[in-house]
Order: C-alpha cells, then sequence, then structure tokens
C-alpha cells in the first residue's frame, strides 16, 4: 500500500484551559536571584525547587535529620573523592557529628595513606605505565601491605590496621587522612577490595589471605553499621562498581534478620548516573520504606556545597578534638 500526501486536518482539534492542567513545574518553585551577604543560606534558599536544586537541599535537610535524630550517616568514598582534597571537608564533618562509618574502596585507601605518609598521590598512569614504574612507590608498597598483613594476623580488618598503623607511624600529615583521623575519632573504617585492582597487589608483600580475610572482616563490620541505618543514611561518592554491590549485599543481609531501615535515605554523588550506584544505593534498598538522590557533578563541588550546608544548618559541634 502506497499512502498519498494528504493534508491531516486540524480544524477541529480540541483544547482545555492551561489553568485546568496538570503541570510539573509552576512559579512558586522558581528560583530568586543571590542576595548579596546572605551568605550559604541565602544561597541555599535561592535554589529553585525542581529537580536538582530541590534535590540538593533535601539531602542537606536529610542528614541534618539524621544528626538531630542520632541517626547513623556511613559515608561510602571512592579514590576520586580523596585525590581531589576533600579529607579536611570530611575530616570536619566527622567533628561535627556527620559522619558514623567510612567504608572506602582499596584505591581510596590508598591515596589516602600516600597523603598521609608523603603530602602527595596520584601518579600520572600515562607516563609511568610504559617504563613499568606504574604502582611501584616502594613506601606505598611496602607500608600498606605490611599493615595489613599485620593487622589483619592480629584479628583487625583493613581499616582497622592501616588506621592502628597510621596512629604509631610519625608519618608528617597524617591530620589530613581520612582514615587516621576517623580511626583517632573512634569512626569505624572499613576497608572493601577486589583482588587485583589496586597497586599494591603488584608486590610480593601482597597477601591474598589477609587482603580476603580482612576485607570479609569489614564487610561484616560494614554490614553491623548497615543494619543500623533506620531513619539514618548512606551516601555513596565516587564507587561506581565496588561499594553499590558491597552496600546492596549488607542491606540485604540486614533484611534478612528482619532489621528495619525504615526512612532510610541514601545518595549518591558521581560525575554521571551510573547502572550500579543508581540501582543498587538510590533506588532498590530505599523501595517503599525510604527515599534515595542521586546528584550528578564534580565531587570537588558537590562534597563541600553539602558540607557547607549541613554547617550553616547545624549548631558548632561541642568539641573538634578527637
Amino acid at each position: 500500500m502506497v499512502l498519498p500526501y494528504d493534508d491531516f486536518d486540524v480544524s477541529d482539534v480540541t483544547t482545555y484551559p492551561l489553568t485546568s492542567r496538570a503541570s510539573k513545574v509552576d512559579v512558586s518553585q522558581f528560583g530568586a536571584a543571590y542576595d548579596r551577604g546572605s551568605g550559604m543560606p541565602g544561597w541555599f534558599a535561592s535554589l529553585p525547587a525542581i529537580l536538582a536544586g530541590a534535590d540538593l537541599r533535601a539531602v542537606v535537610e536529610a542528614l541534618s535529620a539524621a544528626r538531630e535524630r542520632e541517626r547513623p550517616i556511613i559515608w561510602g568514598l571512592g579514590g576520586h573523592v580523596i585525590k581531589t582534597g576533600l579529607a579536611p571537608v570530611l575530616i570536619d564533618l566527622m567533628a561535627r557529628g556527620f559522619v558514623s562509618a567510612v567504608a572506602m574502596n582499596g584505591a581510596a585507601m590508598i591515596h589516602d595513606f600516600e597523603i598521609a605518609i608523603g603530602g602527595r598521590t596520584s601518579e600520572d598512569v600515562e607516563s609511568a605505565l610504559g617504563p613499568g614504574t606504574f604502582g611501584m612507590a616502594e613506601e606505598t608498597a611496602t607500608g600498606l601491605n605490611g599493615a595489613i598483613n599485620d593487622g589483619v594476623g592480629r584479628g583487625l580488618g583493613i581499616g582497622q590496621a592501616v588506621s592502628a598503623y597510621l596512629a604509631a607511624s610519625d608519618a608528617p600529615f597524617k591530620a589530613l587522612s581520612v582514615v587516621a583521623e576517623a580511626g583517632a575519632r573512634g569512626i569505624p573504617v572499613t576497608v572493601h577490595v577486589a583482588v587485583g585492582t589496586d597497586i599494591i597487589h603488584m608486590h610480593p608483600a601482597a597477601s591474598g589471605a589477609a587482603i580476603g580475610e580482612g576485607s570479609l572482616r569489614d564487610f561484616r563490620y560494614l554490614t553491623s553499621s548497615v543494619a543500623q541505618l533506620a531513619g539514618g543514611a548512606y551516601v555513596n561518592c565516587g564507587s561506581a562498581v565496588v561499594l553499590p554491590e558491597v552496600f546492596l549485599k549488607a542491606v540485604a543481609l540486614a533484611r534478612n534478620r528482619g532489621m528495619s531501615l525504615e526512612g532510610l535515605t541514601t545518595v549518591n554523588l558521581d560525575f554521571i548516573r551510573q547502572y550500579r550506584p543508581q540501582t543498587n544505593v538510590v533506588h532498590r534498598p530505599t523501595v517503599g520504606i525510604g527515599k534515595g538522590y542521586s546528584l550528578v557533578g564534580h565531587h570537588e563541588l558537590l562534597i563541600p556545597l553539602i558540607a557547607a550546608g549541613l554547617i550553616e544548618g547545624s549548631g558548632p559541634p561541642e568539641s573538634t578534638e578527637p
């Protein structure tokens, strides 16, 4: 069948009043021009109550509410968060009561360790890969593998092991280490490792037994923290695969034991929306019981913005000392 060129008749199309239509946006949701001198509270108030503007404020309000109700806030950190210089922001949030536990992947632990011992991290992979020097820093390989092997041998998880190592060391920059500062404040640190993904696994001192045992121990520690997340929050920052998978399994174990996660808020912060964080952090754990948010952007912008919102919306901590 060949169709002709027919001009469709639109003369009797039906319409309705705009005011009778359900609309997703109205002027009550609009943002406002920033009022000079109003500071961060004024800036947050100026955001439109639409999409990311509404979500950013909702995240700050949820984390503030969790702290007020003395419910846990767990931060999951990928390597990019640490190597973009956000340790001082996270350490300050610890002091203010906005961090109940920290989960890291192996990359975050490595960057944090290198900052503590040398004040620098993040090598140029492209220039180092060809000559065969990528991942071959002696202090990182020896120090981290030694800390893990020794600590796990004493019954610790990887996070505890590295924290204890740094605490006992004279590392010149350990005040800028999330792992060291969390340990000093009694905040649990867990490290969740995929074997072969981290530079320290390339070295003779790497022990599969210690890495596996320590990371499994840390998974169970994290699950104990996740099981207490009713009314609390989990914030996944910059881990696209490992931590979302680990978090989902921790949620599954908690639910298997009949533990309620009612009122859970989950947040994912990253450059793009990816499958695992979106499903395993934002959506699946909160279905029917809570709310998940996905904020897209640079960690070095989003995390300080969230921190500023939390600080402006809360009183000063009683003490910022460990």
